[in-house]
């Protein structure tokens, strides 16, 4: 197994450990850490990290097969899955925790389930739906809106701006727009032929 697709598979054990550090009873850990009236318990700050680093991998195995002509049948499935159910998971987690309504995570979701379909699509016809820079933007928003969230919206909390409440806004507005621009320039795939 070559080191693209090892960093992915770190992706996807990373999952379940901040999970655990989301969702687990941290009661018996130190005080949150308090700075004025802002509070961020300290669970919440490893899964944050953790998330991090696990999303920062994706741009990373990605280059590295590229560069390295390391591409292989795997990491094109596990790549984007990785990525699914990184999100997925963050979200369902903050879902749990009450700081992201359901609709919002339902939409994120259900586009990257609707996009996937629409690539497996292309795959049978024998093309590729190569990533959009609507794409590419949905995912650097979500990316910042779930840090947000898991930061309990520092440091802008400290200001009084809700930073945290707009990115996830921006968030879902781009993911329906990228999910519905997907499948406007790929519409043709979408054809119903007789067999």
């Amino acid at each position: 197994m070559n080191l693209p697709n090892r960093i992915t598979i770190a992706r996807i054990c990373l999952i379940p450990v901040m999970m655990v550090f989301l969702l687990v009873d941290f009661s018996f850990y130190p005080d949150p850490l308090i700075w004025n009236s802002y509070e961020l318990p300290l669970n919440q700050l490893i899964a944050a990290f953790i998330f991090i680093v696990a999303a920062s991998t994706d741009g990373i195995d990605g280059y590295l097969a590229r560069k390295n002509n390391m591409v292989t049948n795997l990491g094109k499935l596990l790549d984007p899955l990785a990525d699914k159910l990184l999100v997925a998971a963050v979200l369902i987690s903050l879902v749990e925790m009450g700081k992201c309504d359901s609709w919002i995570a339902v939409v994120i979701i259900s586009r990257e389930f609707a996009v996937t379909g629409l690539r497996q699509i292309a795959l049978l016809d024998g093309s590729v739906v190569a990533a959009s820079k609507w794409g590419k933007a949905k995912t650097v928003v979500q990316i910042i809106a779930i840090v947000l969230m898991l930061l309990n919206n520092f440091p802008f909390e400290l200001i009084g701006v809700p930073l945290d409440v707009i990115a996830t806004w921006a968030a879902a507005l781009i993911t329906i727009y990228s999910g519905i621009d997907y499948f406007v320039k790929n519409k043709h795939l979408l054809r119903l032929t007789n067999a």
